[in-house]
């Protein structure tokens, strides 16, 4: 079945520069699939990778480009502070500088050096915990694609009055860039250290949720993606996404029904 995604964004950008940033594929796979002629926007094949895509335009990519994206590797990190998802910016350390082979937890090989591993549900500068690094589309879009139900988990510790109201709005009830939050799972595990479960991951979405009801993020620790847990793993270090993890993480088993 083809994946089909609707852009969003203020501003036109360049296609292979939105796959790369949506964490769809990187922006050289994005070249080698238009380039193939698997690509399309809004029904037209696409023959320039630098071609721009607009708000409400959808893009498909074809059966065969999503097989070719699942010939791919999954990395498992702790990301620590001060690190960088994807892409840095001048004077910042993006996290595949820590893939090396004394960080390596289990069997395996630290990719190459020159490899795309675009981040799958980024983390920010100043947030920590489990990243995902893949250059396999399947992954790709049973994380963070369009039907996406995979829930994220943070442990957040904030400063500020954490009132009853204050949780309520956090669960349901607040718009970010126009549009209203999926709701939310929030629950208190102490004065000041809140436990969030979302279904969505928008750009810094728990600070500015959190914001937006008069508390401060002061720590970010993300813990589990879907059935992918961080469990004890040392900041810094990294692992193999299993074939078993990887079956989980793209083929689901369906929620259990609710007790009568």
């Amino acid at each position: 079945m083809a994946f089909i995604r609707t852009y969003d964004g203020d501003e036109p950008v360049r296609l292979n520069k939105w796959l790369g940033q949506s964490g769809v594929c990187s922006r050289r796979e994005a070249e080698a699939l238009i380039a193939a002629g698997l690509v399309s926007i809004d029904g037209e094949t696409v023959t320039d990778a630098g071609r721009k895509i607009s708000a409400g335009q959808t893009l498909t990519l074809s059966d065969s480009a999503q097989q070719a994206l699942a010939e791919g590797v999954t990395i498992v990190m702790h990301k620590p502070l001060g690190y960088v998802s994807g892409q840095p910016e001048l004077d910042k350390i993006p996290a595949v500088r820590l893939l090396t082979a004394e960080n390596l937890i289990g069997p395996g090989e630290p990719p190459a050096r020159d490899a795309s591993l675009p981040p799958i549900g980024r983390l920010d500068l100043d947030s920590r915990g489990l990243l995902l690094l893949s250059s396999d589309g399947v992954v790709a879009k049973a994380v963070i694609g369009p039907q996406s139900d995979l829930e994220k988990e943070y442990l957040v510790r904030v400063a500020g009055d954490v009132t009853e109201k204050a949780l309520a709005t956090l669960r349901y009830g607040l718009m970010l860039d126009g549009r209203v939050l999926r709701r939310a799972r929030v629950s208190r595990m102490d004065p000041h250290r809140l436990r969030f479960i979302l279904k969505e991951g928008r750009n810094r979405q728990i600070r500015r949720m959190c914001e937006m009801v008069g508390l401060e993020v002061t720590d970010l620790l993300r813990i589990r993606i879907g059935p992918i847990r961080l469990d004890n793993m040392p900041e810094g270090r990294w692992r193999l996404l299993t074939p078993d993890e990887r079956t989980a993480l793209t083929q689901p088993l369906p929620a259990p029904s609710p007790r009568s």
